[in-house]
């Protein structure tokens, strides 16, 4: 396929910018506002399961901006903290809940989703516990610290008759969408050549350096957002094969749990591999897809917002948007609408293939086979 010259490329980007903008998300306020009443003009309730950083920096903001839910509980070990979460966002203090009084949400009508945000080490037990409450479930990333846990989660909520979701907020960001779309209509043909990095610098300890509770270390934190968008630029394919090596401690007293740094290549089933590269000790933020026909950059690729990328034809003019609202109002409408969600549980089992097998070729030194 022939690429189109730069200028009618550009208004075809810029026409797909503002068919993203009226797309059903409700990432922004004025995505919301192209978002149709649905059930009545009820909105859905969402319980947060686990009040950290990003419960109360991300999701929290974002449900005020949704248009199809809205923040009706939370489930925490801390009951007082609880109460103040109730007070400032207006819901009951009855609706605050101990992860052992989980269970009394069956009976709570202003409840329709648990989102579960707790360290990936116990995302098994807390995913099934919501699951057994009737109420549909979204699941942070990673989702669980091994593909069996993931089984686990899968079975439980189907068993349940409940939906389950997993938290890729990035799934719904314009520039990420856009190479989903450069992937599945071949402008480029494609990718051949991919690579990605995400890395900050870690000098505290925290859970995310606890094997327990983080499965490991960026691979699991960082890197899974590189394995996502490879996997998406491949046209939804997961990597058939992986190598990769572990770096050199620099702090071994901080990271004598999980790895530091880490660099790995993904293999896919059209003989197009991925460079990833992901740290606790370095900075990264980008991702790039070549084909002999053209190219794709985001740097930065994965913050939470001021996303920026270009095509060998020109820059991208999407809109940056509130990616957790965009997020969560698509799992409301899937709900209200009974369709499948873009970011189901498979998905995020997909991508822990990956991560068993990254970690699998650290260990041995050699290639390994990506199971299904």
């Amino acid at each position: 396929m022939k690429a189109p010259p730069r200028r009618k490329f550009l208004q075809m980007l810029a026409a797909a910018g503002a068919g993203l903008a009226l797309h059903r998300l409700g990432g922004s306020k004025a995505l919301a506002a192209a978002l149709p009443e649905a059930g009545g003009g009820r909105k859905l309730g969402v319980a947060l399961m686990g009040l950290g950083q990003y419960a109360s920096g991300q999701l929290a903001p974002a449900l005020g901006e949704t248009r199809l839910c809205r923040l009706t509980g939370v489930i925490t070990g801390d009951q007082a903290k609880g109460e103040k979460w109730s007070q400032r966002h207006g819901f009951p203090a009855t609706s605050v809940y101990h992860y052992n009084t989980i269970d009394r949400i069956a009976g709570n009508k202003d409840i329709d989703i648990i989102y579960v945000v707790t360290p990936p080490g116990l995302h098994a037990e807390h995913v099934k516990l919501a699951a057994a409450t009737g109420k549909h479930v979204i699941c942070e990333k990673p989702m669980a610290n091994s593909v069996a846990e993931c089984d686990s989660m899968i079975d439980a909520c189907r068993k349940a008759g409940v939906k389950l979701s997993i938290g890729y907020r990035l799934q719904f960001e314009p520039h990420h969408r856009e190479i989903d779309r450069l992937a599945r209509e071949k402008v480029f043909g494609s990718f051949q050549q991919m690579s990605g990095g995400f890395a900050f610098v870690m000098r505290n300890r925290a859970w995310r350096v606890e094997k327990r509770l983080a499965g490991g270390g960026p691979l699991m934190d960082l890197g899974v957002y590189v394995i996502q968008a490879a996997c998406r630029a491949a046209g939804g394919v997961a990597p058939v094969a992986v190598t990769a090596r572990e770096e050199p401690k620099t702090n071994p007293k901080l990271f004598n749990e999980v790895e530091e740094t880490l660099r790995w290549t993904m293999e896919f089933p059209d003989g197009a591999k991925c460079d990833g590269f992901t740290s606790y000790a370095d900075r990264a933020n980008e991702f790039s897809a070549k084909s002999p026909k053209g190219w794709v950059k985001l740097n930065p690729a994965y913050s939470y917002g001021g996303i920026e990328g270009e095509v060998s034809q020109g820059k991208f003019k999407f809109p940056n948007i509130n990616q957790q609202a965009a997020q969560m109002d698509d799992f409301a409408d899937c709900i209200l609408t009974g369709r499948d969600t873009p970011v189901p549980g498979e998905m995020g089992r997909m991508h822990l293939t990956v991560v068993e097998a990254i970690y699998e070729a650290v260990r041995t030194g050699g290639r390994v086979a990506v199971r299904a």
